[in-house]
């Protein structure tokens, strides 16, 4: 099975590093044009932008708060301006605090929804009318285990999780008739860089790892691969659904 992603355009949020950069360059590797959204770092996404040109795609970087609906309007339609359309959308910056349920304020309670939830919303629909336009969308939001198994000292970033797969349901089953499919991709424990203030475990211990039945982390090009194959037209059959990249880790 060969994919290609040749005359289509994806958006991927958050992929200056990590994951999503994986993602976006694994676009590109297919041959998809490439929208690489960034918040704050320039420098990383402008360098990701030029990875992918260098894999013989055209490739942008694009600012954007994601909490704010109209600045995640002016991405779309500056993507739209360059592109023509956006076939394919990824939902994977995220802000990942670690609170307990009782420091957690009202404040910080709708910035982490804002940012983690109704960002995935406000991105999806920026574009929809691009995807039925050309009767041809893939929305690929990246959720976590958290939000089936819960976790101490996220409640906030645990709900979006959730949330997030019901976000995912429920545009799969509108959206299907118009050729747009929408799933979930959750990783496991990934190979990627974090902020210890939020991570006081990291890294995991080789004991853990061990506990896995694949005993080892994965790779962000690993959850790149499930993102790529949800976008190809390979997948078009597969909609609301979740896949789980983890190793084992959980198994619903």
């Amino acid at each position: 099975m060969q994919i290609s992603l040749h005359g289509k355009t994806a958006l991927v949020t958050g992929a200056g590093r990590n994951i999503g950069r994986a993602i976006a360059l694994g676009m590109a590797q297919v041959g998809a044009n490439v929208v690489v959204h960034y918040r704050s770092q320039r420098a990383e996404a402008e360098a990701v932008a030029a990875d992918a040109r260098r894999l013989g795609v055209e490739a942008i970087a694009v600012p954007a708060e994601l909490a704010d609906p109209a600045a995640v309007q002016r991405m779309a339609e500056l993507a739209l301006a360059k592109f023509g359309k956006v076939d394919i959308l990824v939902n994977n910056a995220a802000v990942r605090p670690r609170q307990s349920f009782m420091e957690i304020t009202p404040a910080m309670w709708d910035d982490v929804v804002r940012s983690n939830l109704s960002s995935a919303f406000y991105c999806a629909r920026a574009l929809m009318q691009s995807m039925l336009d050309h009767r041809f969308g893939r929305i690929v939001s990246i959720s976590g285990t958290d939000g089936y198994q819960g976790r101490a000292n996220r409640v906030h970033n645990v709900t979006c999780k959730a949330g997030l797969i019901g976000l995912t349901k429920a545009i799969a089953v509108e959206m299907g008739h118009h050729g747009v499919t929408a799933n979930i991709v959750v990783p496991g424990i990934m190979n990627t860089t974090r902020d210890l203030r939020h991570y006081p475990n990291w890294p995991p211990t080789q004991q853990t790892l061990d506990a896995l039945p694949v005993p080892r982390m994965g790779e962000p090009e690993e959850i790149a691969h499930a993102c790529v194959y949800l976008a190809s037209d390979q997948a078009s059959y597969v909609t609301g659904q979740t896949i789980h990249v983890s190793g084992g880790w959980f198994m619903p």
